[in-house]
């Protein structure tokens, strides 16, 4: 793999892009020059580290923070590359100098947790409000998730390698949040749990043709099938594609399930039962309306939908939907968590459809992202031996870390929900 500084990528509109599957990293070898924001940045760190229960090392000895042995400790190894980078774009720039080992951390997960429960007040509000209008990058339009823009948004993350999930995902394949048993920490129990709890939602059973938007690796497919179903299942992402085709005719549901490389506004026909798990958030502000009422132009009359959504607060959701922020750059290209209230909303403004059930999974998600990164870790040597670089293994590391920390302390929460008719 090449190396932070490789050369350009460039994608169809003429954006320069992150490859990760090709280890280019553009502009990310370069520290950006800005000193008064460094200052600023630098001040502002200090000034919210110091309540929070860590232990922040610099070159030389110094050490901020409130935090007490056993807490988790930031090494600030390239003090002045952090605070530039920090002082640039702070919801970029803190992850991108992880990547670059301007700081690092044996416990990421446990660090980012505090950061996380005072996301909103780390900052005075006065300064979040001039930064938003002012300093923080807003979401290239050119990221929007048009037909093609959606394609090429899912094929950055989902077409990374089959192989690379595969190192750190179980054997269901399953990338959304598990639903444990009380006392069980079987991850692999508890994804099938999940994927049972949202069939059990569009009331899945024998002789129903199901349709899945998003397919994933195919587990859900075969779980309906196994139940008597026929399945179709759509996808934008040609590696999951050809995987999931060989999942299921490996289980002997393939005569009962038809894969698609298609988009949900593509979508035709009727169906007994709509399942969706974790794509909503793939589609974009602009795009919610349209998916919501393709939920319910897809939907027989007495039929009803299994919805799984990542959700946040729906106050931060609305300062922040236009942000650019290093997940969207380097993780979910043109992807919007979307709040409770908003499907609520999109549902009531868009669609015949209602919220009838529904049941959080948040703490659930945090315990599978621990597993994730715990066998990821395990794994890294797997994975530089498919052909990613430190910096990718550094990324992915902040990552699932980023997640598990938004869902420990609450800021994030997915929510399994019943749709039919009003």
């Amino acid at each position: 793999m090449s190396q932070p500084g490789a050369a350009l990528a460039t994608g169809p509109t003429g954006l320069d892009l992150a490859r990760p599957s090709a280890g280019v990293w553009p502009g990310l070898a370069t520290v950006p020059r800005a000193p008064a924001k460094a200052r600023i940045a630098e001040a502002l760190f200090r000034r919210a580290v110091r309540s929070l229960p860590v232990r922040v090392v610099f070159p030389g000895g110094e050490r901020i923070g409130a935090g007490g042995l056993d807490s988790p400790v930031m090494r600030v190894v390239r003090p002045e590359a952090f605070f530039h980078r920090l002082g640039t774009g702070s919801k970029i720039g803190f992850g991108e100098s992880y990547m670059v080992g301007d700081w690092i951390c044996t416990r990421p997960a446990d660090l980012l947790t505090p950061f996380a429960a005072q996301l909103s007040t780390l900052i005075p509000p006065v300064l979040q409000r001039i930064g938003r209008r002012f300093a923080e990058a807003r979401r290239p339009g050119a990221e929007a998730n048009t037909l093609d823009g959606a394609r090429e948004n899912i094929h950055r993350h989902y077409d990374l390698s089959n192989d690379l999930f595969a190192t750190f995902l179980d054997e269901t394949m399953s990338y959304s949040a598990a639903w444990f048993a009380d006392g069980s920490d079987d991850l692999v129990a508890a994804q099938r749990r999940k994927i049972d709890a949202v069939l059990d939602m569009a009331g899945v059973r024998s002789g129903m043709h199901v349709l899945e938007i998003g397919t994933g690796w195919g587990e859900l497919a075969v779980r309906a099938a196994q139940r008597g179903a026929r399945v179709t299942t759509m996808t934008l992402s040609s590696e999951q594609a050809h995987l999931a085709e060989e999942r299921i005719a490996a289980a002997g549901v393939a005569d009962r399930v038809q894969v698609l490389l298609r988009d949900y506004r593509e979508a035709q026909g009727s169906y007994d039962a709509v399942v969706s798990v974790e794509m909503v958030e793939a589609v974009g502000v602009q795009y919610w309306p349209t998916y919501f009422a393709a939920l319910d132009r897809l939907l027989r009359p007495a039929g009803r939908v299994g919805l799984q959504s990542i959700t946040m607060p729906h106050d931060r959701m609305l300062v922040t939907q236009h942000d650019y922020t290093w997940i969207s750059k380097y993780i979910f290209p043109g992807g919007v968590i979307p709040s409770v209230e908003a499907i609520e909303q999109n549902l009531r403004d868009h669609t015949g459809l209602r919220i009838v059930e529904r049941r959080s999974l948040g703490p659930d998600y945090a315990r599978t992202l621990a597993h994730w990164q715990r066998t990821f870790l395990s794994r890294r040597d797997e994975v530089a031996a498919l052909g990613f670089d430190e910096t990718f293994c550094r990324m992915w590391e902040f990552y699932l870390a980023y997640c598990e920390a938004g869902f420990r302390v609450g800021y994030l929460d997915v929510f399994q929900l019943s749709l039919q008719r009003r």
